[in-house]
């Protein structure tokens, strides 16, 4: 054992040359979903401009409206985020694998698991204005069917939202659930036969049609993502369903992996992670938490 780091598993006497990194979320899932601002400052700023009306003209030649249209604005603040590991010189020299280049590997997938919980965080918490007031999730963006588990009813309510909130029919749409929503969808008539999801030509049933996420690709209008890093709590999980401009995520620094001696370690080699962001729910109305029972 050398600085945290278990080492005797793969010695020489292993006979092993490949390490073999356990199962778990390798990639970012949602930092391709929203919008991303490159960005220097700790805060950034996300300006907004709400609709405004048209005045009726009744008379001949009035004069031209002049209307102060209502811009508002939503500030991410950035955050760092590090993680980083140890290994001595003569665990090297005593092993066939190359540890410092998996180690590295293994910390760049825990950096990229953190982007999405940044993303999770801010489509959940209070997000801030421009003054730093916070702003909670509207009540009304949130479907409550804690008592139960998904269903096609709660996903047309979900999209009823959107609906009531003129958001485009068109525009993309991300649905991001857990492993047991994912279950239940697959036992849904609704999203495995091609009686309501279009099937390719001389497919049986949608079932044959499945994406990563074991959802009929674009089912509901939405870009369906299993995700095991939602918020839950006592059985509830908070799926959520969002437009990609609904969130925002500056990007201060991103994933950066440094590989050094230390002299003040024996010149161990130290493996060393972080990335600095910060995210922020842009728009309300273009987000909307599904709350279920976690559960089929």
């Amino acid at each position: 054992m050398a600085g945290g780091l278990n080492i005797d598993n793969v010695y020489i006497q292993t006979f092993e040359q490949n390490v073999q990194h356990l199962a778990q979320q390798m990639n970012t899932k949602l930092r391709g979903t929203v919008m991303e601002r490159g960005t220097n400052g700790n805060i950034h700023n996300w300006e907004t401009l709400d609709f405004s009306d048209a005045i009726d003209k009744t008379t001949s030649a009035p004069p031209t409206p002049n209307v102060d249209l209502p811009w508002n604005r939503r500030r991410s603040i950035a955050e760092t985020k590090h993680t980083g590991s140890t290994v001595d010189n003569e665990d090297i020299v005593q092993m066939l694998v190359e540890p410092k280049s998996n180690i590295a590997y293994n910390l760049s997938m825990a950096m990229n698991r953190a982007i999405d919980d940044i993303i999770i965080a801010a489509a959940n918490g209070d997000a801030q204005d421009g003054t730093g007031a916070l702003i909670p999730l509207p009540a009304g963006q949130i479907v409550d069917r804690s008592t139960e588990s998904v269903s096609f009813d709660a996903l047309t309510e979900i999209q009823e939202v959107f609906m009531n909130n003129d958001v485009d029919p068109a525009q993309p749409k991300v649905a991001v659930v857990s492993p047991a929503m994912v279950r239940k969808l697959l036992q849904l008539t609704e999203q495995t036969s091609r009686d309501f999801a279009v099937a390719p030509a001389g497919a049986g049933t949608a079932l044959q049609q499945l994406n990563a996420s074991g959802v009929v690709a674009n089912w509901m209008g939405f870009t369906w993502i299993m995700s095991t890093r939602l918020l839950s709590s006592l059985g509830v999980v908070d799926a959520l369903f969002y437009c990609p401009d609904a969130l925002g995520l500056q990007v201060n620094e991103d994933i950066t992996i440094q590989v050094a001696q230390d002299p003040s370690a024996s010149f161990a080699w130290r493996i060393y992670a972080r990335l600095t962001m910060g995210a922020v729910r842009v728009q309300d109305k273009k987000i909307v938490v599904g709350r279920f029972l976690d559960s089929v």
